[in-house]
C-alpha cells in the first residue's frame, strides 16, 4: 500500500496551547485536569456533590485555556459573525492555518487547489445553545453552527476546492476522517488533505449522560488500563495534521514526522448494547489495519490505545490485542494512552492520539503513560504480550511500526499503522556551502499590531533552536508569504537576525512605516551604466557567491571570447588593471550589465522601461531583445577594440552648467563636441585635448565649474570619426526593435514605436552626445516605482535623483560598494519584496538551502474574546456584540431602532445625518463599535461583509433613510468599495430626495 506523511501538525489541548507545549506535558507526565471553568455553564444546571446522587458526579476535566480568543480580523470575520460561531470553528480556522505553515506550505497558496478537509467532530453542544431560541436566530448564527460548517469553513476562507466533510463516529470521529482523508489522497481526489479533530465542552451535557450510564470517573480522569481505572474523564481540544502522499511530501521537500502505513474502520454491529464495546470487532479492524499495512504483529513495537478507563472498555480492548500480540511474551508490545494527560477528548481523542504517535515516532521516543505504574491485574497483560509504558520508552534505531486505536461509543472502529518516517524526510543530509549561510528572512501580517507579534515570536524561536540560516531564511520565504503588510531583513547570522527582529518589533515608526507602504506590484526601470565605473575584480564576490550571477556572467564571457580572444572573467579574477583600457572596459562592463540584468530577471525584477547610458545601451539592447547576446558581443567587443586603437591626444572635460551657455563656447570648435548632458547642470565636453585647455580657461572666466576626466580617448566626440566606416562594416545587417519601452541616450527620448536599433543606430551611437538627462526625465515621466541601476558601482542614481523625480522613488542598486556581493542583492530583493514583488526567491539560495525546516506558526492575536452569548438582532432586543472591547461598555451597542450611539471618535469620522445612520447601520451588521470604522474602511475586505450580511445592511439602511427609498443590490454593489463610497451614495440620494420634495 502507498503511504500517507504526516507533513505539519498544531494543536491545542489542556495544558498545552501547541504542539510544542503538547511534547513537553506528555514527556513530563503532565496533568492538565482541572476544575469546570466558570464561564463554561451555571452550577445549577449541573450538581456534583460528593458521593451524592446528583445530576454529575464530577466538577473536573480537561480544559483548554481561552477558546473563547478568536482573531476574527485575521480571517477578515465580522465580530457579529465570530461572536455567532461555534468556538469549535474558530479554533480549527487558526489550528489549520498553523498547522500547514508547520508543513512548509503557505495557506494562501492553495486557494483554488483540490485541498480536501476532513474534520472529526462529536460534540455540538454551542448550537443546542443558540438555535433553541428562535427569536435570536440570525444569518449568522446558522451559518456560525452545524457539524458541516466546522470542515467547510476552512474551505471557505483558504478557497480550498477539494472534498470538505465533517465526520462524526462519536469517539472515533477524528480518525476516520484521518482515513477519509488518506483514502481520498490514494484515489487522486485531492493532493493535500487537513485533517482534524475538535472538541469543546459548553454544556454538562455528556457529563451527566457518562454519569447516569456508570461510566463518569468521579475525579474527572481517565486512568487507562490501571488498577485505578473507574471511568471517562472528559477533556477538549483541537488538533490537525496536514497529509500528502509520501511520494508528494519527498518529492517537494517536505520533512515528515511519521508516515501511516495504513488504516481500516469498521463497526460492531450488533453487540451486547448499542454503546458497549465489541472485543470481536476490534480485533477484526486491528488484522485489516495490520494486512493493509503489510506488517506482521511483532513488528508493532508500540500502540496508542484507545483507553479510556472504563472497566469493559480496557478489558476488550486489551483482549483484542492480546488476541495477536500473545505470542510476544519475550518482547512484549508496549501500550499506553494520553487520555490519562488530557481525559477524553471525545471527537478530537483519535487527532491526540496521532499526533502523539507522530510526535513518538520523530523524536524516536514514546512518552510514559499516566497512571500506567499499577496496571490493572485482571487485564492479565504479561499473558497478553503487552506491557505498559511505565517510562519514556527509546526506539532503537531503524524504521518503528506503531499502531493507534480509537473506538466510538456508537461501535465505530478505527484503526491505524504509522511508522517512522524515512531518514532523508526528517532532517536534510547536506550542509551549506562556504559564503552561502545567508538569506532574507521575510514576514507577512495583516496589521502592524500582528507584525509586531510574529517578529517577537520568530525571534523567540531563534532564541530555542538553532537552524541552518539559509533554510531558515528561504522557508520564511515560502511560508510566511501573502498578507499585506511585508517584512524582510537580509540575514547572515542567526543571532544577529534574532536582535535585529525584536529590534523591528519594539520600532514604532518601522512598524507604521511597513503599514503605509503602498500596495500593487512595483513598476521597475533598468538603469544601464556606461564607461567608467569599471574597476579590478569588479562583481567578482558575487560571481562567487552567486550561482545564478556566475552562470550568466560566463554566459557573456562565452559570447565575447571568439572576438576578444581573451577572458573577461579571467581578466576580473584576476584583479587587472587592464580592466581600465577601453578595449577591455567596454566588453567588461557590457559582460557585468549583461549579467546582472538576466540575474535580477532571474530573480522576478521584471524591468518595465530601459535606459542605458552610453554603451550601457548595449546591454539594455539585449534585455528589450533588440540584438541577441551575440551581435551585442561582436558589436561591444569592436567598438572597444576600434576606439583603442585610435591615437591619443584627446580628454574630456565636465562642466557644471547647462548645455545653452556652453555651446556659443565650442560652436566654432570642429574638435570638441558635447558628449553627454548629464543633467540640467551637468554637461561635458570631449574633444582635442589642446582645445579643451582653451575653452577650459574661457570657462573659468565666466566662472563655471568644471573637472577633467581621466579618460584614454575623447568619446563620444569628432575624434570618433576615423573608425566609424569599420565599425559600420561589422554593424551592417542588425535591426532590432525593441520589445520593451527604450530610452534612447542618442535620441534623448523614447523610441518610437517600430524604431529599429540599427547599424545606423550603433554607428551613431559612437560619437552622438548622450543625452541622459532627456531620455532620464522621459522616462520618469512614464512613472517607474523603482529605478534600479544595472552595473558595478552606483553612478547613475545620483544623476536621477538630481533631476528631481516623482516624490517615493526609490533608486536602488543591487551592488552599492565595491565589496558588495549576495547580501547586497538580497538587501535589494528585500525592499522590492517590502514593495509589492513576489521574487523568485529560489535564485537566492544554493540547492543546499533549499531545503524546508520548522519556522514558529503564525501567532494569532489574543485580544477578541467571544463567549457564550451570540449577537441577536431582532425588532425587539436589537445586537449586543460580545466582544472585550464591547465588553467593557466602549460602544458597540444598538437600541431598538438598530442606532449606535456614537462614540467621540464616531461622531468625528462621521458627519451630518447621513453619514452617521450608514456607518451606524454598517457597525450594528457587522458588531462594530464606531471607533472602529473609517471612511476608508473597506466592506469585504476589512469588514468581513458577504451576500448575507449585504441584505441585512440594505434593509437596515432602507429603514434608517426612508426618504432615499428602496435601493436595488445592482445599485448597491458598486459603491460597497469603502464606507466613504457608501455615505457618499446614500448622501447623494438624499439630497435627490430633498430636492425633489422642495420642488414640490
Amino acid at each position: 500500500m502507498r503511504e500517507i506523511a504526516i507533513v505539519g501538525l498544531d494543536c491545542r489541548f489542556p495544558g498545552a496551547a501547541d504542539a510544542r507545549a503538547y511534547w513537553e506535558l506528555l514527556m513530563r507526565s503532565g496533568d492538565a485536569v482541572g476544575r469546570v471553568p466558570a464561564d463554561r455553564w451555571d452550577g445549577a444546571e449541573f450538581s456534583a456533590p460528593e458521593g451524592g446522587d446528583g445530576r454529575a458526579n464530577t466538577d473536573r476535566g480537561g480544559f483548554i485555556d481561552d477558546p473563547d480568543v478568536f482573531d476574527n480580523e485575521f480571517f477578515t470575520i465580522s465580530p457579529r459573525e465570530a461572536a455567532a460561531m461555534d468556538p469549535q470553528q474558530r479554533l480549527l480556522l487558526q489550528c489549520s492555518w498553523r498547522a500547514l505553515e508547520d508543513a512548509g506550505i503557505a495557506p494562501a497558496s492553495l486557494a483554488g487547489s483540490d485541498t480536501g478537509v476532513f474534520v472529526g467532530i462529536m460534540g455540538n453542544e454551542w448550537a443546542h445553545r443558540h438555535l433553541t431560541d428562535y427569536d435570536k436566530i440570525t444569518a449568522q448564527v446558522g451559518s456560525g453552527n452545524g457539524y458541516c460548517m466546522t470542515a467547510n469553513r476552512i474551505s471557505y476562507h483558504l478557497d480550498l476546492k477539494g472534498p470538505s466533510l465533517a465526520v462524526d463516529t462519536a469517539c472515533s470521529s477524528s480518525l476516520v476522517a484521518v482515513h477519509l482523508a488518506g483514502n481520498a489522497l490514494l484515489s487522486g481526489e485531492c493532493d493535500t488533505a487537513i485533517a482534524a479533530g475538535v472538541n469543546v465542552t459548553v454544556s454538562p451535557a455528556l457529563n451527566i449522560f457518562y454519569t447516569q450510564a456508570g461510566l463518569s470517573a468521579p475525579d474527572g480522569r481517565c486512568k487507562p488500563f490501571s488498577a485505578q481505572a473507574d471511568g471517562i474523564g472528559r477533556g477538549e481540544g483541537v488538533g490537525v495534521v496536514v497529509l500528502r502522499r509520501l511520494e508528494d511530501a519527498l518529492a517537494d521537500g517536505q520533512q515528515v514526522y511519521a508516515v501511516i502505513r495504513a488504516t481500516a474502520v469498521n463497526q460492531d454491529g450488533r453487540s451486547n448494547g448499542l454503546t458497549a464495546p465489541n472485543r470481536w470487532a476490534q480485533q477484526a479492524v486491528l488484522e485489516a489495519a495490520y494486512r493493509r499495512a503489510g506488517v506482521e504483529p511483532a513488528e508493532v513495537v508500540f500502540t496508542e490505545g484507545h483507553g479510556t478507563g472504563t472497566e469493559l472498555g480496557d478489558m476488550i480492548e486489551t483482549k483484542a490485542l492480546g488476541a495477536l500480540h500473545a505470542t510476544r511474551a519475550d518482547k512484549p508490545m508496549a501500550l499506553g494512552s494520553v487520555k490519562g494527560n488530557l481525559g477524553h477528548t471525545e471527537g478530537a481523542a483519535g487527532v491526540a492520539g496521532l499526533i502523539k504517535v507522530a510526535l513518538s515516532l520523530h523524536n524516536r521516543v514514546v512518552p510514559a503513560s499516566r497512571f500506567a505504574v499499577r496496571e490493572n491485574p485482571k487485564l492479565n497483560l504479561a499473558a497478553k504480550g503487552i506491557k505498559l509504558i511505565k517510562a519514556p520508552l527509546r526506539l532503537a534505531a531503524g524504521t518503528s511500526v506503531a499502531g493507534l486505536s480509537s473506538f466510538g461509543m456508537g461501535g465505530t472502529n478505527a484503526h491505524a499503522v504509522l511508522a517512522s518516517a524515512p531518514p532523508q524526510a526528517v532532517r536534510p543530509a547536506t550542509v551549506e556551502a562556504p559564503g552561502t549561510a545567508g538569506g532574507v528572512f521575510t514576514l507577512s501580517a495583516t496589521t502592524p499590531e500582528a507584525l509586531r507579534r510574529n517578529l517577537l515570536a520568530q525571534a523567540e524561536e531563534l532564541d530555542k533552536r538553532r537552524v541552518p540560516l539559509g533554510r531558515l531564511c528561504w522557508t520564511s520565504n515560502r511560508v510566511k508569504t501573502g498578507h499585506r503588510i511585508r517584512f524582510a531583513l537580509p540575514a547572515e547570522d542567526i543571532s544577529a537576525l534574532s536582535a535585529a527582529l525584536r529590534a523591528a518589533a519594539e520600532d514604532d515608526d518601522l512598524l507604521t512605516r511597513h503599514a503605509n507602504r503602498p500596495t500593487g506590484r512595483p513598476k521597475a526601470a533598468f538603469l544601464f551604466a556606461g564607461q567608467g565605473v569599471q574597476s579590478p575584480g569588479m562583481t567578482m564576490r558575487l560571481y562567487r557567491e552567486s550561482a545564478v550571477y556566475r552562470r550568466h556572467l560566463d554566459a557573456a564571457d562565452a559570447a565575447l571570447r571568439p572576438h576578444l580572444g581573451w577572458s573577461v572573467v579571467e581578466l576580473l579574477t584576476a584583479e587587472d588593471q587592464k580592466v581600465h583600457r577601453t578595449g577591455s572596459a567596454q566588453p567588461a562592463l557590457f559582460a557585468v550589465g549583461y549579467a546582472l540584468a538576466r540575474t535580477m530577471e532571474e530573480f522576478g525584477v521584471e524591468p518595465a522601461l530601459l535606459l542605458g547610458h552610453s554603451v550601457g545601451e548595449y546591454a539594455a539592447a539585449v534585455v528589450a531583445d533588440a540584438l541577441t547576446l551575440d551581435e551585442a558581443a561582436r558589436l561591444i567587443a569592436a567598438r572597444g577594440r576600434l576606439m583603442e586603437a585610435l591615437p591619443d591626444g584627446g580628454g574630456m572635460l565636465s562642466v557644471f552648467a547647462p548645455e545653452a551657455e556652453i555651446l556659443p563656447l565650442i560652436h566654432d570648435e570642429p574638435l570638441i563636441g558635447v558628449a553627454a548632458v548629464n543633467g540640467p547642470r551637468q554637461t561635458v565636453l570631449s574633444g582635442d585635448l589642446e582645445v579643451l585647455d582653451r575653452v577650459a580657461l574661457e570657462l573659468g572666466e565666466a566662472d563655471l565649474d568644471m573637472r577633467r576626466l581621466t579618460v584614454s580617448h575623447a568619446f563620444h566626440s569628432p575624434l570618433m570619426q576615423p573608425m566609424l566606416a569599420e565599425f559600420a562594416e561589422v554593424a551592417r545587417g542588425i535591426a532590432g526593435v525593441p520589445r520593451l519601452p527604450f530610452y534612447s541616450t542618442v535620441r534623448g527620448r523614447l523610441l518610437r514605436p517600430g524604431e529599429p536599433l540599427d547599424a545606423d543606430y550603433w554607428t551613431e551611437h559612437v560619437s552622438a552626445a548622450v543625452r541622459f538627462a532627456d531620455a532620464a526625465e522621459a522616462l520618469l515621466a512614464a512613472g517607474p516605482t523603482h529605478v534600479v541601476e544595472i552595473g558595478p558601482q552606483p553612478v547613475l542614481g545620483g544623476l536621477v535623483r538630481r533631476l528631481r523625480p516623482p516624490a517615493g522613488l526609490r533608486t536602488l542598486h543591487p551592488l552599492p560598494t565595491r565589496e558588495s556581493g549576495r547580501p547586497d542583492l538580497g538587501a535589494l530583493l528585500a525592499q522590492l519584496y517590502q514593495d509589492g514583488l513576489d521574487p523568485h526567491w529560489d535564485a537566492l539560495y544554493g540547492e543546499e538551502q533549499r531545503t524546508l525546516t520548522r519556522l514558529a506558526p503564525y501567532a494569532f492575536s489574543d485580544a477578541h474574546r467571544f463567549w457564550v452569548k451570540p449577537p441577536t438582532r431582532n425588532g425587539r432586543s436589537g445586537l449586543t456584540v460580545t466582544t472585550a472591547e464591547a465588553a467593557d461598555g466602549s460602544g458597540g451597542q444598538v437600541d431598538d431602532d438598530h442606532v449606535v450611539r456614537l462614540a467621540p471618535a464616531g461622531r468625528a469620522a462621521f458627519r451630518g445625518r447621513v453619514a452617521e445612520k450608514v456607518a451606524a447601520a454598517v457597525a450594528a451588521v457587522g458588531g462594530y463599535s464606531l471607533d472602529e470604522l473609517s471612511l476608508r474602511s473597506r466592506l469585504y475586505e476589512d469588514l468581513g461583509f458577504d451576500s448575507v450580511t449585504l441584505m441585512e445592511l440594505k434593509k437596515d439602511l432602507e429603514k434608517a433613510l426612508p426618504e432615499t427609498g428602496e435601493v436595488s443590490v445592482p445599485e448597491l454593489i458598486p459603491v460597497l468599495g469603502s464606507l466613504g463610497e457608501l455615505i457618499a451614495f446614500y448622501e447623494a440620494r438624499s439630497d435627490v430626495a430633498a430636492d425633489a420634495a422642495s420642488l414640490a
